[in-house]
Parts: C-alpha cells; sequence; structure tokens
C-alpha cells in the first residue's frame, strides 16, 4: 500500500443489517462533506432505496475514486442475496452482513484503513440464517486475534465493562482476577493511545450492592477485586474502587474519572444511556485498528420512514477520526 500524508484518514463503514435503519443513516451521513475518505461496504441496491426513501441524493462512486462532497459516498461492493423490505430482515442476508464486517476488518488490519465504522446488525437473523453470532466485538477479537473490551462513552462518561453479553445469573463466576486485570490493562492503554491521557483516572465499581458491605452482602470485592487494583496500583496506575455503582456516577464524582469500570452490562450502560443516549457510542479497545459503533439497534419499526435518528453514527465516525489522527500522529 502507498504510504499516505498524516492526514488522509480512510475510515471503512459498514451499515450493517440492511433492514434496518443503518443503509439510511449511511445515506444522511454521505449528506456531509468531509476533509476524510470514508468507504462503505455494502450491496449499492440497498443504499440506494435508502436514499429513495429518504428523496436524499446519492453518488455511489467505486473505493478508490474521491467521493468527500456532500451527497458522495465511495462503496466496496458487498452484495446481499436478497433486497430486503424496510423492516424485515431476511436470514438469507446473513452471509453478506458477516461478510461486510469481516472483509472491512481484514482491510483494517492490512493497514488499508485508519478506522472501522459500524451500523447496527440483527442477531437473530445472522443466527438464522447458520452462522453462529454473538457480538461484533467478538467477531473482530476473534479474526484479530487479540483480547478487547467494550467501552460505552458519550460527552458525559466512558464505561468500560468487564464482561459483556452474559445471563446475570453467570456474571459473579466470570468476575476473575484475570478478567479484572486485563479490562484494567486494556482500558488504561487506550485512555492513553486513543484520548490522549497521559495519567488516566479509572473508577472500578463493585460486583455487589453497596461494593459487598466490607463482605457482608459478597465476598468478590474483597478476594478478587481488591487484590488487582492493589496490584495495578503499585504498578503506578490510578485506580479509585471497588465503588458502589449507585453512587459512583454522581455527577460530582464523575468528574473525577476518565473511566468507569463496570462489573457487568446493565450496570453501567443505562446510566450512560440516560445521560446522553444520541450522542453514545460503542469501541472496540485492543484492537490493532480502531473500531466505534453506533450505540443502538437496527430499530425496524422506522427503517424507510426517514425517522431515524443519524447522532450516534455521526458520533461513531468522529470518534474514529479523531482516534485515527491521533494513533497516526504518534506514529
Amino acid at each position: 500500500m502507498a504510504q499516505r500524508a498524516a492526514g488522509d484518514v480512510r475510515l471503512a463503514l459498514v451499515p450493517g443489517e440492511p433492514a434496518g435503519v443503518g443503509p439510511e443513516l449511511c445515506v444522511r451521513l454521505a449528506q456531509q462533506p468531509r476533509d476524510y475518505d470514508l468507504i462503505a461496504f455494502a450491496d449499492p441496491r440497498t443504499l440506494r432505496a435508502a436514499a429513495d426513501a429518504l428523496a436524499l441524493p446519492l453518488t455511489l462512486v467505486p473505493a478508490g475514486q474521491a467521493a468527500r462532497n456532500a451527497g458522495e459516498l465511495a462503496i466496496k461492493e458487498i452484495a446481499n442475496t436478497v433486497l430486503p423490505a424496510f423492516g424485515t430482515p431476511d436470514r438469507r442476508n446473513a452471509g453478506a452482513v458477516i461478510g461486510a464486517l469481516r472483509e472491512a476488518a481484514a482491510s483494517c488490519l492490512r493497514g488499508d484503513f485508519d478506522g472501522l465504522v459500524t451500523g447496527p446488525v440483527h442477531k437473530a437473523a445472522i443466527n438464522e440464517g447458520g452462522i453462529a453470532y454473538t457480538g461484533t466485538t467478538e467477531l473482530l477479537a476473534t479474526q484479530a486475534g487479540c483480547e478487547v473490551v467494550m467501552m460505552l462513552a458519550n460527552d458525559v462518561v466512558r464505561v468500560a465493562l468487564a464482561t459483556t453479553h452474559l445471563p446475570l445469573r453467570e456474571v459473579a463466576d466470570a468476575i476473575t482476577p484475570e478478567v479484572i486485570e486485563r479490562t484494567l490493562r486494556i482500558t488504561h492503554a487506550a485512555l492513553r493511545s486513543d484520548f490522549g491521557l497521559a495519567d488516566p483516572v479509572i473508577a472500578v465499581l463493585g460486583l455487589n450492592p453497596h461494593a459487598g458491605e466490607a463482605g457482608h452482602l459478597g465476598g468478590e470485592e474483597i478476594s478478587v477485586i481488591e487484590p488487582v487494583l492493589a496490584a495495578l496500583r503499585g504498578e503506578g496506575m490510578q485506580i479509585t474502587g471497588p465503588l458502589p455503582a449507585d453512587t459512583a456516577f454522581l455527577p460530582a464524582r464523575l468528574r473525577s474519572f476518565d473511566a468507569v469500570v463496570a462489573m457487568y452490562h446493565d450496570q453501567g450502560l443505562p446510566v450512560l444511556k440516560y445521560s446522553g443516549f444520541e450522542r453514545a457510542v460503542n469501541l472496540t479497545l485492543g484492537l490493532p485498528y480502531p473500531r466505534v459503533a453506533v450505540d443502538h439497534g437496527t430499530a425496524l419499526d422506522l427503517a424507510g420512514k426517514g425517522l431515524a435518528d443519524p447522532s450516534s453514527l455521526f458520533a461513531a465516525t468522529e470518534t474514529c477520526v479523531r482516534i485515527a489522527s491521533l494513533r497516526r500522529h504518534h506514529r
């Protein structure tokens, strides 16, 4: 690959489920003039159908051609098996949805792109199409062969997760010293490399109510979490906790932290989404490239109606450009 100038950020864009709101959000994103390159890994028919439904202009050009003006979008064609109706996922398109994610990610791993932005997928349609799928975070981690951490972020708070998509009854067994250490090391490194924080401060939540109440409401804080935090503090990391989850997100406390590590999905994410769902994004920390996704689902009931809010995709793209630029600057 030819060397590119430091300011020439190049992003891969995957719309996600073709019957959901992802394609039309990409069409809305394409209406914005850009100072970076954006290449969609998608079916052109799906994007044109979304543009027609929104009555918005869309000029698709082959990947490799300049497309930075409003209404233009470069595309690497990944053909769907069928053109679905808005709001009705078709399992026959599962291969194309996963194929677009894999090909875009492979291009990032090769260094052809500086980052990956992804729209929402429909897990049931993918699994019904015969592809075992638990989430894009897990898929990208397996493909890259590395350990990752899921972080959700908006303008108010950054929340990293020690465990992700687990039934609640399995969470306690999944909280091990190894998991806590890995989560904190990856989060700490990402706050430095991707957010430019030289000495980040991380708050760690307890697993149990009141962070275990000195062992009276559960012992994981004492036996599992606290020893790891003490060891990492000994290495110089600034870590606070384990903290009770019901008070850690108070605005006065949040101002003291650069990120919060939650033990499980619904411990931290409801607070984040309440504090600013529209601008929230989903980051996969630990990958060799930045990956930022929207923080919402396929919204099948809104698809094709022009009602879907593009704010999260706009924020995801802005975040990915910022992280990619920071990484390239440091390289």
